[in-house]
């Protein structure tokens, strides 16, 4: 632990020494004053990111951020003749070259700045071009521009957020953010229907190539959904922003029979805008590791049982979104859009499960092989209204989604034993089916309403409610060898379905005097579970019990932001949330895949509780972005999955259960540094500590630990326009309530080339270079020690190949070139 921490602080040393050098700059009196508007809506664009550079010797001599209203102040800066971009996510970069600052012309103003999401020409002097800045803030969320990341080319949306900062996900592809899990993972807002709603499967279905940005949102406003212990994030895809008749192709090969292909094609005009993507995703996975158990005064005399695994996992999936957008009027606007899922998984695992007695002779050894056929489908549509009004910035949006999807899983387990007590056996397999099927929809709808107040401030009111359905069933049969028929293993057998509503209203306020900010809300909802699950009794008849979880909540937000000179900001904010359990965890009927640990839900389970503080300092330079943040999270009522005591044959039971608290207090650095031209880097530590109350009645003793992680992406751009991107990660040791995770570290490598035509690239990459993902932990029972290892996938290689076609047939109307100091405000010089 000493290395480690050593390690990180002298990470922030190296931070806090550049941070001393660069304030060190002697700043003269010059100045850029902007403001930065959407082209197409006229709306302000706050956090847009703006740089100076100087043409002579390239190197960035100031950058900056728009404030909540879109207005930009560069100053201090000194004579010369500079290069101006601005750049912001889902835009393309505008660029002004010859900005002169001189003793007699100290101010440049260039009034309002049009950010154009078209590749299309305003004046002889403006240039656009498609570099995107990688990372914005905003008052409750940064943005994290993901469409270019070399090294998750040709893979899935899971490979692609352990790219992002702050983001983990496990062997199974769980995701947690900044250590902790119970965070709200949305697909364009909204949550998804795909495999029941199930994350992992969620993101390994989605490739990565359709995938625009991702939003971190770690202290979410009352204006957001209450739900997630540690934040929400938002994978955002792909939509059309281009004027004209564009289109792109992109198909990927990789070692293993793994392949993507993803191709799009979008016509937008002054009163239309229609899209469509397809992405296509043949994903090939192999996995191994083991399990060894230890333990304590077993009935059977068991003292140590040995699981090994190997396996593969092959999954197949279908993506279609498409919409069109229609401007009924100068200020409305009406959209439909819809998406399409189809996907196939299918699983085969072979065990080796070897039970021994204190002397290390067998008690018994078998072999197990698991098949898991996995499909389903879900589709969802969305009607969405804008409205906006002659009052800037006041606008009343209204939406109405439906999706559906379904999930069925065949699954046969066979196992055969070939030694009891050293004494070679040839027993018929024992071998179980299990027919599992699934049906899941959801109902959104949701208006929102955004009233401007004063110069700066404004009132957002609104109302959501979420109707998800999902009904659950499995038959189970066990193989009679003496009658050579299959019986019905009533043990398993069950039906389980469940309604999750949550109606919830909102009201917010924000305001902004001088660099003093300001945003106060309040959240109030009414959730309520209805779950039903049905039993077989000792006569075979199906009994049905019901179970009800309703509360009703309030949940206040608190954001007071100050912003300092030389480009510094601090921000303060509390947030009350919420982790409601869902139907997964409230089914408690038995997932007996693994032989020895056995997964149960748990239909009593209460939603946690979550307080939330959090004190951020960002601050800009010419080439560095730092942002930094002090957290602090209590979770009553925090659900943690609990072991119980080994029965007699060595199993062991999972469920989820209430504890009573936990707090969980970190520091999280996030820095882009542009180091010269050609290097730039990102990197990201986040430093916490965890403590977990005990609960005897469980067996939970109490615990904490200090843990970390840390990853680092480097950008190259090299000759012969090839650019390359390395990116290692690493995560400390962890401890949990039962045990602890071990650390784990990885590389990832990508490059791309660009022809000269300027349409077409070529990427490769190379995911886990030296094949050291791999997923380890030691968890402690009442009576029983395991210690667990899992890896998956290995090194991944992949080709991709990507075309645009297209051209921008809308152009700005031209008008004289003026001098750069003699420009009005008011003037579309952009």
């Amino acid at each position: 632990m000493k290395s480690y921490t050593c390690k990180v602080l002298f990470l922030i040393c190296t931070i806090c020494t550049i941070t001393v050098k660069l304030n060190a700059q002697t700043p003269t009196d010059g100045k850029i004053i902007a403001k930065v508007i959407d082209a197409q809506s006229n709306e302000t664009i706050p956090f847009a990111s703006a740089i100076l550079i100087n043409r002579k010797t390239k190197a960035v001599v100031k950058g900056a951020q728009t404030d909540v209203n879109g207005n930009l102040i560069l100053s201090g800066l000194p004579k010369g003749v500079f290069t101006f971009k601005v750049s912001y996510v889902g835009y393309q970069t505008m660029v002004r070259d010859s900005v002169a600052i001189t003793d007699t012309h100290k101010e440049v103003n260039f009034g309002s700045i049009k950010m154009k999401p078209a590749k299309g020409t305003a004046l002889n002097e403006v240039k656009v071009t498609a570099q995107k800045s990688t990372m914005q803030l905003g008052i409750d969320k940064k943005v994290f521009a993901v469409d270019q990341s070399l090294v998750s080319e040709g893979g899935s949306a899971s490979d692609l957020l352990q790219n992002v900062p702050s983001v983990q996900s496990d062997i199974d592809g769980n995701i947690s953010l900044r250590g902790s899990t119970g965070v709200k993972v949305l697909i364009d807002g909204r949550p998804s229907v795909i495999a029941g709603g199930n994350v992992a499967q969620i993101l390994q279905s989605i490739p990565a190539s359709s995938i625009e940005s991702v939003e971190l949102i770690t202290n979410p406003s009352a204006k957001y959904d209450a739900e997630g212990q540690s934040g929400i994030i938002n994978i955002v895809l792909k939509k059309n922003k281009k004027l004209g008749l564009n289109g792109s192709v992109a198909l990927t090969a990789g070692n293993r029979d793994n392949y993507n292909a993803n191709t799009s094609l979008s016509f937008q005009n002054s009163k239309i805008n229609v899209y469509g993507n397809y992405s296509y995703r043949y994903g090939n996975r192999i996995g191994g590791g083991y399990s060894n158990i230890t333990y304590v005064d077993n009935p059977l005399g068991i003292a140590q049982a040995n699981q090994s695994t190997r396996g593969t996992s092959t999954d197949k999936g279908h993506n279609v979104k498409a919409g069109i957008d229609y401007n009924i009027a100068a200020k409305s606007l009406i959209s439909l859009s819809g998406g399409f899922n189809l996907r196939d998984n299918d699983r085969n695992e072979n065990l080796g499960i070897n039970q021994y007695n204190k002397l290390g002779n067998p008690i018994s050894l078998s072999n197990r092989n698991n098949i898991n056929n996995g499909s389903g489908g879900s589709y969802d549509l969305n009607l969405d209204f804008v409205q906006k009004f002659k009052k800037p910035k006041e606008e009343l949006t209204f939406n109405f989604g439906y999706s559906e999807g379904n999930n069925d899983n065949d699954q046969r387990y066979s196992t055969n034993i070939y030694n009891i007590g050293g004494t070679p056996v040839n027993t018929l397999a024992d071998v179980q089916l299990n027919t599992g099927n699934g049906i899941n929809s959801s109902y959104n709808i949701q208006t929102d309403y955004t009233l401007p107040v004063g110069a700066a401030g404004k009132i957002e009111a609104g109302y959501r409610s979420q109707i998800r359905l999902a009904e659950n069933n499995t038959f189970s049969q066990n193989y009679n060898n003496l009658t050579d028929e299959y019986d019905v293993n009533f043990a398993l057998t069950n039906d389980f379905n469940s309604k999750d509503q949550v109606h919830a209203l909102y009201l917010n306020y924000q305001n902004q005097v001088k660099n003093f900010g300001y945003q106060i809300g309040l959240r109030a909802e009414d959730a309520t579970l209805d779950t039903k699950l049905g039993v077989y009794n000792k006569s075979g008849q199906l009994d049905f019990v019901n179970g009800k979880i309703h509360y009703e909540r309030l949940y206040p937000s608190v954001f007071l932001t100050q912003k300092f000179k030389q480009e510094q900001q601090l921000q303060l904010s509390y947030t009350r949330r919420v982790n409601r359990p869902r139907g997964w965890d409230t089914n408690p009927f038995l997932d007996v895949s693994d032989p020895l640990i056995w997964r149960q839900g748990n239909p009593n389970l209460r939603p946690e509780d979550v307080h939330s503080y959090e004190l951020g300092y960002s601050k800009f330079w010419p080439k560095v972005t730092f942002t930094s943040s002090v957290y602090i999270r209590q979770t009553n009522d925090v659900i943690q999955r609990v072991r119980t005591e080994a029965d007699a044959n060595g199993v062991t039971i999972v469920t989820p259960r209430n504890l009573t608290r936990q707090v969980s207090s970190g520091l999280e650095l996030i820095t882009r540094y542009d180091v010269i031209k050609a290097w730039n880097f990102t990197g990201n530590v986040n430093l916490y500590q965890q403590s977990i109350k005990g609960v005897p009645a469980f067996g939970i003793v109490e615990s904490s630990g200090f843990s970390w992680n840390a990853n680092l992406t480097n950008n190259f751009i090299l000759p012969y326009n090839i650019t390359l991107q390395v990116k290692g990660d690493y995560r400390s040791k962890e401890v949990m309530a039962q045990g602890r995770r071990n650390a784990m570290y990885a590389v990832d490598a990508g490059a791309k080339y660009d022809f000269k035509d300027k349409k077409s690239s070529l990427s490769l990459n190379v995911r886990d270079v030296f094949n050291t993902r791999a997923w380890s932990m030691t968890s402690y029972g009442p009576n029983s020690t395991t210690d667990f290892r899992r890896y998956m996938q290995g090194t991944m290689g992949s080709l991709t190949y990507s075309y645009r076609f297209g051209q921008t047939d809308f152009k700005a109307k031209r008008t004289k070139k003026n001098d750069q100091q003699e420009m009005r405000p008011d003037e579309e010089s952009f």
